[in-house]
């Protein structure tokens, strides 16, 4: 307070120099501290965005339309309705959103990081699979729908386009914002148009172990569902695309999870209305806004670090038999069983820790 004071005194007598020396006596917050706290926040509006925007502004839109402003309800509903399609034909990818600084702080905060192991060549077009999901993708989300940790730079000629429930596009705004980042819906016209319909270079990211594998992820745990995940196999042939498999160390980490016991019918119930609503109703918690020994829905700050192997060159087969799509399957299965191992230790597991196909 007499900090302050001096300042105002300082004003009265018209001494820039007082003003100045007694600002840079008030207790400002360190250059480190400011970093932590915008890293913070960044995560915290993802986790906001992710859990309540697009709720938020549906319940916004439905009240517009009992107000005054009805006729802006109106024309955002028009031109939702028109521009319906667009998730499914490429989207609306914003270089200018994708390296957008809040992503630099998001990435800081855990911190994130992408390790390149090959080249891939912008001819060719290529589906990622993305193991595991933990309970929000937060690797997947950083490093393939921003810019954060320099995916175009390690992968020039590369397009990622990471895909996520198709639910989340019919939902006002929310839809938008995932556009811009270059995230399409997980479902098959929209995967078609990108290996079809949009030259090459693309790469279409998908979590393969969905919303399933949510169930599932815990710090510790180093299991995958994959065994009788073959669709993405089939595809991949159908479209003549690469299949490269990814793995994400420290996933797991971020969130603590109530593994519910298997044939207990909390789990039946839990397992029930996952497929209902098309996502996992995973009970977990992270820690608290302000302190990292209270429960919450911030991720706890645990390093990150996302692996893209090698790809797999895969022939353009538009019938695949079954025979041929199992062959690529365990071919992947192989792969991603390597890439864990190869780099397992270097991120904090042990020799002795193995991947677990489910």
């Amino acid at each position: 307070m007499k900090t302050i004071l001096a300042a105002y005194s300082g004003v009265k007598k018209g001494s820039g120099s007082s003003i100045l020396s007694a600002l840079r006596d008030l207790p400002w917050p360190s250059r480190s501290k400011m970093e932590k706290h915008l890293q913070v926040i960044s995560v915290l509006q993802w986790v906001l965005s992710f859990f309540a925007l697009g709720a938020a502004c549906t319940v916004l839109l439905v009240y517009m339309f009992c107000t005054d402003c009805w006729v802006i309800a109106a024309m955002y509903t028009t031109w939702l309705i028109f521009d319906w399609n667009t998730p499914k034909q490429g989207g609306r990818r914003s270089s200018w959103v994708r390296n957008w600084t809040v992503w630099t702080y998001f990435r800081d905060y855990f911190p994130i990081r992408l390790i390149k192991t090959h080249n891939l060549l912008p001819n060719r077009n290529y589906i990622f699979g993305y193991h595991p999901h933990g309970i929000l993708c937060f690797g997947a989300f950083c490093n393939f729908g921003t810019e954060a940790t320099g995916f175009s730079e390690k992968f020039p000629g590369i397009k990622p386009s990471l895909a996520t429930l198709a639910g989340n596009f019919r939902l006002p705004v929310l839809r938008d914002y995932l556009m811009s980042g270059g995230i399409c819906p997980v479902n098959r016209n929209s995967i078609d148009y990108l290996l079809s319909s949009n030259g090459t270079g693309n790469a279409v990211i998908i979590v393969v172990g969905g919303a399933a594998e949510s169930l599932d992820c815990a710090p510790g745990m180093n299991s995958v569902t994959l065994q009788n995940r073959k669709g993405f196999v089939k595809l991949a042939l159908q479209k003549g695309a690469d299949l490269v498999p990814v793995y994400s160390f420290g996933e797991n980490e971020v969130y603590k999870q109530l593994i519910l016991e298997e044939g207990s019918w909390w789990r039946y119930g839990q397992k029930k209305l996952q497929k209902f609503l098309g996502f996992a109703p995973c009970l977990f918690h992270g820690c608290g806004l302000f302190s990292t020994e209270s429960w919450g829905l911030m991720p706890f700050s645990k390093p990150i670090t996302t692996v893209v192997g090698e790809p797999i060159t895969v022939p353009k087969i538009e019938s695949p038999s079954q025979e041929v799509v199992d062959m690529y399957h365990s071919m992947y299965i192989t792969s991603l069983r390597n890439l864990f191992d190869k780099y397992k230790t270097r991120f904090g597991l042990k020799e002795t820790d193995t991947l677990e196909i489910r």
